[in-house]
């Protein structure tokens, strides 16, 4: 059987236990001890997330209702800029009395972990690909460069050095048809 461990994710619930119909509200504000996810964005460690917490008394264990919103830091999947994205998730899950296949969670002591579903919810909250903005352009491929800080010009088209002997062919071929319809005109 797990052993009680205290953590900034633990709640008592000591007044809950066997107790259908109670309920409970917690307001936590907890610093992360250690990062959650690991793609472009992530909830930085020593970052705060503010946790809205309800608790009820079933007859079978406790029903957690959870609110969780912080903040993502991270870098732009296109443009690499530094970027901070709000993270606003909320669940529900219950904590069961005694250990069971049908209960992901369960009650320890007379408290509860919010461990595992606070990292869990927030973290597959996280965009894949966070942007800066929607219409971000991203780097220049050739020189590296964000295209947002550029003048507006026309994109340059570069042409593959391996078809530069078939773009010289065209411009002859188109020439020698220019050549070929002028001295075809009468006069």
């Amino acid at each position: 059987m797990n052993k009680f461990k205290k953590t900034p994710y633990t709640v008592g619930v000591h007044d809950l236990i066997h107790r259908p119909g109670e309920m409970r509200e917690h307001e936590l504000e907890i610093v992360v001890p250690e990062k959650l996810g690991e793609g472009l964005v992530a909830v930085q460690a020593d970052s705060i997330l503010d946790v809205d917490l309800r608790l009820e008394g079933l007859h079978d264990g406790i029903l957690a209702s959870v609110q969780v919103s912080g903040t993502a830091d991270g870098v732009c999947g296109r443009c690499l800029t530094d970027i901070h994205l709000p993270v606003e998730v909320e669940f529900q899950d219950v904590f069961a009395y005694s250990l069971d296949e049908a209960f992901d969670y369960s009650v320890l002591d007379d408290h509860v972990d919010l461990e595992p579903m606070v990292r869990d919810a927030v973290v597959l909250s996280l965009p894949f690909q966070p942007v800066c903005r929607p219409d971000c352009p991203g780097l220049d491929p050739e020189t590296g460069e964000k295209l947002a800080d550029q003048p507006h010009d026309e994109p340059q088209q570069s042409t593959d050095p391996r078809w530069a002997a078939l773009a010289d062919f065209e411009a002859s071929t188109q020439t020698d048809q220019a050549d070929t319809d002028a001295s075809a005109r009468p006069e």
